[in-house]
């Protein structure tokens, strides 16, 4: 078990360190504690959802391990979600799928509306969260030959269609119960597996089927926005994506809405920090981010405080990117503990959120407008091993939250007292 004592006298010392920079440790805490990050459900029960559990996974998802005590039924993952968020420091978000409906009768993904997720609503509020919403165009038999809204046959675009605009509806429920803006993030796993003849007709389709569902404009966005979600390929899709982040990153600026990033979804040597200021000047509303870790293509590993997710955050951090950005994970691990993921993943988000935060930024600005090289090279890298643990440590006591790897501790009874007995 930490000792506060000795995190408060470790913080007081790494307070002093930062302060000879010019770093205010206090008010890179005070930033942090704005910061909303939006935590997925599907981690806690591998994507099965409420409405059709026995469907396969489509749609190029696939999730690997069978770890013991998976969620089962919604109150099974929200007390997950809960015990997860207990965990984590701040007040945030959890976003759901179509699938994670709670009907009292079996309905199809286009019948689900707010009514049916009136269940999430309650249990939101009672936790003192938002709720973000992601319609499902996957596991479901009208994902016909790995194609929803660009479909060549018109009664499959019509049913996705309906889909799309039932999800608008729910979050706007979201919004408006709330009081916080939902974001309602679309991605559709439409392509093709080997060489196309045709690449321009499923995307005049795609933005056909996509301006149909966005055409209501009677949604406040102070309670719903649309995010729309790109990707370079995907399994049964490896030779062209009907929603590439080109064809995304245009429908966005065009339509006045949020381009999503998700940080597994580019080529393994592209770096996806550069993306949000090559796009956020020229318009539209802003970004949703999905923070996911890729290992060799997009096989959502659980995030881990690494370079890559250190380079997303300095981004946001030093462009002032954060008030245009919605931070989500995005991520699937069932070969652990689903609740230690989600820890860990949005844990690390926060460190290294953290860490862009502790560094004199105006003054590296400064040094290199007038293109002093030496400068802005000697201070990053001296600041690579600067106290920012002790300043992450203090940030968890303040909210409550276990220090260190007391958490794990937390999840290893939970897991014992909760998650093992219902295998």
């Amino acid at each position: 078990m930490v000792k506060s004592e000795n995190v408060e006298k470790a913080y007081q010392t790494a307070k002093e360190r930062y302060a000879e920079l010019g770093v205010d440790t206090e008010k890179a805490i005070k930033q942090l504690e704005k910061v909303k990050l939006s935590v997925h459900c599907w981690q806690g029960d591998d994507l099965n959802g409420f409405v059709n559990p026995e469907q396969e996974l489509t749609g190029g998802i696939g999730v690997s391990g069978n770890y013991p005590g998976i969620a089962r039924t919604p109150d099974e993952l929200t007390d997950d979600l809960h015990e997860a968020l207990s965990l984590v420091p701040g007040s945030h978000k959890v976003a759901v799928h179509t699938l994670y409906a709670v009907t009292d009768k079996k309905k199809d993904f286009d019948e689900i509306g707010p009514e049916d997720f009136k269940y999430w609503v309650d249990w939101a509020k009672k936790e003192g969260i938002g709720l973000d919403m992601n319609p499902s165009f996957f596991s479901h038999p009208n994902l016909k030959q790995n194609f929803t809204l660009a479909s060549p046959e018109k009664d499959i675009r019509d049913f996705w269609v309906r889909v799309g605009k039932q999800s608008r509806a729910i979050s706007n429920y979201f919004g408006k119960e709330l009081g916080q803006q939902s974001v309602n993030n679309f991605w559709m796993p439409d392509g093709f597996k080997d060489n196309p003849i045709d690449k321009l007709s499923p995307r005049l389709r795609m933005i056909d089927a996509l301006d149909e569902i966005i055409k209501d404009g009677s949604y406040d966005e102070k309670n719903t926005i649309e995010a729309f979600e790109g990707k370079l390929f995907g399994t049964g899709v490896e030779s062209y994506t009907v929603g590439s982040h080109e064809f995304y990153d245009n429908y966005a600026l065009t339509r006045d809405k949020l381009w999503t990033i998700d940080a597994g979804h580019f080529h393994p040597t592209e770096d996806v920090s550069d993306k949000f200021t090559a796009f956020l000047p020229f318009g539209g509303k802003g970004l949703m981010l999905h923070v996911s870790r890729p290992v060799r293509w997009d096989s959502d590993h659980v995030v881990i405080f690494d370079e890559a997710l250190q380079r997303i955050t300095r981004s946001l951090v030093r462009d002032n990117l954060l008030d245009k950005t919605n931070i989500g994970l995005d991520f699937f691990d069932a070969t652990i503990n689903r609740i230690s993921a989600w820890v860990v993943g949005a844990r690390a988000t926060q460190k290294a959120l953290l860490q862009a935060m502790l560094a004199p930024i105006e003054d590296l600005k400064e040094a290199e407008l007038h293109f002093d090289f030496t400068k802005r090279l000697a201070v990053t890298e001296e600041l690579k091993s600067y106290p920012f643990g002790a300043v992450w440590d203090e940030f968890c006591l303040r909210n409550n939250v276990p220090v260190g790897t007391d958490w794990l501790n937390e999840v290893r009874q939970y897991e014992k007292n909760v998650q093992f007995k219902r295998n």
